[in-house]
């Protein structure tokens, strides 16, 4: 599966790691959910790194379709609050 971060770039990244992310995209969730902005941060932070960590870089002038989208590290709570679906950012 192709992810993009945005304002990063895209990284290829193996089915088998979505367990373990969707455990941190279940607490960014109940931490937007209820509003606790340094749960927020740290969360967030984690699961982004979880995917630098877990997926391949693609280069830079490579345009593969993004099958999964996730906010900047920068982002803010209301944004992220946007983008979520009921399942989190990530599908199980």
């Amino acid at each position: 599966m192709i992810v993009r971060i945005m304002g990063e770039g895209q990284v290829r990244l193996d089915d088998s790691h979505f367990p373990e992310l969707n455990k941190l995209d279940d607490e960014l969730l109940d931490e937007v959910e209820s509003g606790d902005p340094e749960g927020f941060r740290r969360t967030l932070g984690a699961l982004l790194a979880a995917v630098r960590t877990l997926g391949t870089p693609l280069p830079d002038d490579a345009l593969e379709p993004s099958e999964l989208i996730l906010p900047a590290p920068d982002a803010s709570i209301d944004e992220v609050r946007a983008m979520l679906t009921e399942d989190g950012l990530i599908p199980d």
